[in-house]
């Protein structure tokens, strides 16, 4: 006999009825949330600076970022200056990003911004693997002026260009950034979960401090950055 915790086992009848009950929930969930993305889209913005940061090719104006398209998502990464491998979350996060040319279609762009050096950023691009592009803010305060300052957390900001004056309409961060993850909804899918301490769980499930479970910047560099060979 298994010793793993497993769900009661019911008939067929039984499962889809507790089923349907849920799914009432999931329902009213997303509606919710499509109520908020409505409520968004009627958010006041503020007006910002003009903004030089640093990119691949050189110093950039924050208005040329958006690359000809009106709309502009950010994330800001942290960075420690120093160490080899940086936040292991802002890694994995934005590994999963690999196909964004999608968003070209709804007049936007996704990037992002660290207040590492450029030439770092760029070196630690490469190490792990990451395919988004990538800016600097260390000769600039952008990244202070929009709550990702040295030292910081990190987070995702959207703005709006219209002409060469950009505007900054949304900003969150801490577990406000898993509605853009597809890793979490895949694992919460799953009858065990994140399989952390916090989370809602029955008796006996598997549980580890959070975090634990998490892969590592190395991790992620070995998977997916360029060969040590």
């Amino acid at each position: 006999m298994s010793t793993n915790a497993l769900p009661p086992v019911v008939d067929a009848a039984a499962w889809r009825k507790e089923l349907e009950a849920l799914r009432v929930r999931e329902k009213a969930a997303t509606r919710e949330l499509d109520a908020i993305a409505g409520a968004r889209r009627r958010l006041p913005m503020v007006e910002l600076p003009e903004y030089l940061l640093e990119g691949e090719d050189g110093p950039v104006r924050l208005a040329d970022i958006f690359e000809g398209a009106s709309q502009l998502i950010v994330y800001n990464h942290m960075w420690f200056p120093g160490e080899e491998w940086q936040c292991p979350g802002c890694t994995g996060f934005t590994s999963q990003f690999t196909r964004l040319e999608f968003l070209g279609n709804y007049d936007a762009r996704f990037v992002i911004v660290t207040q590492g050096p450029i030439d770092e950023a760029l070196a630690y691009r490469r190490r792990v693997g990451n395919r988004m592009p990538w800016y600097s803010t260390a000769n600039s305060s952008f990244g202070a002026d929009v709550d990702a300052p040295p030292g910081g957390g990190f987070g995702v900001n959207v703005f709006l260009r219209d002409g060469d004056t950009v505007y900054r309409t949304w900003h969150t961060n801490g577990r406000g950034t898993e509605q853009l993850s597809h890793t979490f909804a895949l694992i919460d899918l799953l009858p065990y979960g994140r399989q952390e301490e916090w989370q809602d769980s029955p008796e006996g499930w598997p549980q580890s401090p959070t975090y634990s479970r998490w892969g590592s910047a190395k991790d992620i560099a070995a998977a997916y950055g360029e060969s040590e060979a």
